[in-house]
């Protein structure tokens, strides 16, 4: 059980039950014939779903009773919405929504102000996710979520990245043991104008001299925000040699640069 240990205040997490899946088909059958109390025993018997979930947001700067509550509604909403001619396990269904839930509620009290068109655009493009997650199993990719949002690829990318938590210019993101480097010492100094310009005309000319599909995947996870996981789907190879394509490129370009 300790795997699940989340201290909520005024609950034993270790005492709560847990259903078997036999045991959540048949409160299902009760429930959907009006028994409200079966609704009540589906609640209680996944809240262990529910704490295993808020392990990975077990961070100091969030309150895991807030986050609880609205992981429980994710559940709710899940339970209300779940239909069990799709074969699936509730767990399935849920997950999405629960994280969903959490992530919503985390984004809408950063610190940080968001423009409210792009936070809609943002929260649009989560809800689809989490739709598209429910119906089909698998998630969205760029491509699929433009085609039904009706918008360019690279705005996704950008309206995700907008509502993600700042970080702090202090923060350490190296250290082998010597002196750390901090993400103030990786900022640009941009005084020299000239310099950029020059920056970039290298660049260009870089990315004209790679090979086309190097070419094709530094735009698309760079410039379009795509993963790799989904460009790999699109090329029909492996994460593992977009990987490798993706490092080839960038260290032609910075040899092309220098």
């Amino acid at each position: 059980m300790s795997k699940y240990k989340v201290d909520i205040t005024g609950i034993n997490t270790s005492d709560i039950k847990v259903l078997t899946n036999e045991e959540m088909i048949h409160l299902f059958v009760r429930y959907r014939e009006g028994d409200i109390t079966a609704k009540e025993e589906l609640i209680n018997g996944n809240l262990k779903l529910v704490l295993s979930i808020l392990r990975s947001f077990n961070r100091g700067d969030v309150n895991l009773d807030d986050l609880f509550q609205v992981g429980v509604i994710g559940l709710i909403k899940a339970i209300d919405n779940f239909d069990l001619s799709y074969g699936l396990k509730l767990s399935t269904y849920a997950v999405p929504l629960i994280i969903g839930e959490i992530k919503r509620y985390i984004r809408d009290n950063t610190a940080m102000r968001v423009s409210r068109s792009i936070k809609d655009l943002a929260y649009q493009i989560i809800k689809f996710k989490d739709e598209y997650m429910a119906e089909h199993g698998v998630e969205a990719n760029s491509s699929v979520i433009a085609d039904a949002l009706g918008i360019e690829e690279y705005k996704i990318a950008f309206a995700l990245d907008a509502l993600k938590d700042p970080a702090s210019i202090f923060e350490p993101i190296y250290n082998d043991g010597g002196d750390t480097i901090y993400l103030f010492d990786q900022i640009a100094d941009v005084k020299d104008k000239n310099s950029d310009k020059d920056m970039l005309i290298s660049l260009r000319k870089a990315l004209l001299k790679i090979k086309e599909r190097e070419k094709s995947i530094l735009l698309e996870r760079f410039i379009i925000g795509k993963t790799q996981m989904e460009i790999a789907s699109e090329l029909g190879i492996s994460q593992a040699q977009v990987s490798r394509l993706e490092k080839s490129a960038i260290e032609n370009v910075r040899k092309l640069i220098k």
